[in-house]
């Protein structure tokens, strides 16, 4: 694409900017023709990854001087995925779950629902509307609740966002989370929340975060993101500093089926199974079984989206300049 150019700035800081060329890009099995893609030519510092796939609305994409469209916009566009299925799935596993019954694997679908995940779960997908006018998967999430006692965060909204490795929430969330963790501490060396390694899982609260009215439960397992060799473990959750909304990563979204259903501007997510026992993970006893969906007064990027995942000792407290 002669003339084309991009320039980026992730929320802990590091950016990226480059040319764009176009080509043929095939993911499972689907080809899209022509797809946009931006080729990084100066880099703030190396990533671990090869590169990433955005799977937010193309209103946040910075290809100048005209925007281009996003692979699943393309697939759309250019039926490789049916106008009746528009959509894309999330089953997100990891290392924790590799004695699990699915070995922790993780994988995406395009085009149609894992419907055998469903089933696994014996619950119909909740539904939650999403404001796309940011760009981002962005949903109303205007409660949560410790060991069973909810608050309310009224008026407050979450970006569910595949890359993003942690969950980052309001100061004061953090802080009633980690009251219940005997032990922990907020540490400036580290830059979040920091609990001993050895807290029995007996001693971990019960969390739960509001996805458009229905709580879903965060595992135990999850409220770790990383053993700091010093007797304790970087929190899952984190703060989300001054940005105006929540995000809900991985640490979120390993315990739901996630849904993006992009022809009805909507998210969906079900509680995974719990594998130790054959039921539904920790479903929140206040909260009913049935499917639904609710709007939201007003309010952002998944999957790869602008706002990377923050390290122990990164800042991922800005939002992505773009």
């Amino acid at each position: 694409m002669p003339g084309a150019q991009w320039q980026i700035t992730y929320g802990d800081g590091s950016n990226a900017s480059g040319t764009v060329v176009t080509d043929d890009v095939e993911v499972g099995g689907l080809r899209v023709k022509n797809q946009a893609v931006e080729l990084a030519k100066q880099m703030s510092r190396e990533g671990a990854g090869d590169g990433l796939l955005g799977l937010a609305f193309s209103i946040i994409n910075t290809v100048r001087p005209t925007q281009v469209a996003t692979l699943v916009e393309n697939m759309i566009t250019q039926s490789a995925i049916q106008p009746q299925n528009e959509v894309f799935t999330a089953y997100l596993g990891g290392f924790k779950d590799k004695d699990d019954p699915d070995a922790g694997e993780s994988f995406y679908t395009f085009g149609y629902i894992d419907e055998d995940v469903v089933r696994s779960t014996g619950m119909d997908v909740w539904y939650a509307n999403v404001n796309t006018s940011n760009g981002f998967w962005q949903v109303a999430s205007n409660s949560y609740s410790v060991n069973g006692v909810s608050q309310t965060t009224r008026g407050n909204s979450a970006i569910i966002d595949t890359g993003t490795t942690l969950a980052l929430v309001d100061d004061q969330t953090c802080k009633n989370i980690y009251a219940a963790i005997p032990g922990s501490q907020l540490s400036r060396n580290v830059g979040g929340y920091i609990y001993p390694t050895r807290t029995p899982e007996s001693q971990l609260p019960d969390v739960h975060f509001d996805i458009g009215g229905k709580m879903f439960h965060i595992n135990t397992e999850d409220l770790g993101y990383a053993d700091l060799g010093n007797g304790y473990t970087f929190g899952g959750i984190q703060s989300r500093g001054d940005l105006p909304f929540s995000i809900y990563g991985d640490t979120f979204l390993k315990n739901v089926y996630a849904i993006f259903d992009v022809g009805k501007k909507r998210f969906g997510c079900v509680q995974r199974v719990d594998p130790d026992n054959g039921s539904t993970k920790f479903m929140h006893p206040t909260v009913a079984a049935t499917a639904s969906s609710m709007a939201y007064p007003t309010p952002a990027p998944t999957s790869a989206s602008a706002i990377p995942y923050p390290t122990p000792t990164g800042n991922a407290n800005k939002p992505p300049a773009t």
